[in-house]
């Protein structure tokens, strides 16, 4: 019997819901972000900050790095990330919400959508970033 190999990739998936409280707070300091991102071209930074003023999850999307959660972890290096940001209905109270239980609808798997095969359950790759937010402008890919 041979001992089954593991593997040395981990997908790590973290959820956040934020409250804003400061819409105008937020665009200021997304804005501010795009002026200093020496990446970004004069072009590519004038429709950037139409949807940052625009959109408050565009917003964040330019200021949440998931680079910086593991970029000082010791022994691992990023090989892949993706994020997106949207505007949701929220209430704490929805089993939906429930953070305090397992997080499994009895299948071994998450009620998310993913179910471990690397897909979303619209056919694209999960892991990609072109899953249900469509890749739109919200979403950064490493």
């Amino acid at each position: 019997m041979s001992t089954p190999e593991t593997s040395r990739f981990v997908r790590l998936r973290v959820d956040l819901v934020l409250e804003v409280g400061d819409e105008d707070a937020v665009a200021r300091a997304a804005l501010a972000r795009i002026a200093d991102d020496g990446d970004l071209s004069a072009e590519e930074q004038e429709p950037a900050r139409g949807a940052v003023t625009g959109d408050t999850a565009e917003a964040l999307a330019h200021l949440v790095d998931p680079f910086g959660l593991v970029g000082d972890v010791p022994g691992v290096e990023l090989q892949q990330a993706s994020w997106s940001s949207e505007e949701i209905d929220y209430d704490p109270d929805s089993p939906q919400w429930d953070l305090d239980g397992d997080g499994f609808d009895g299948d071994g798997f998450g009620d998310d959508g993913f179910d471990g095969d690397g897909f979303d359950g619209d056919g694209t790759d999960e892991a990609s970033g072109a899953g249900a937010a469509g890749g739109g402008p919200g979403e950064r890919d490493k």
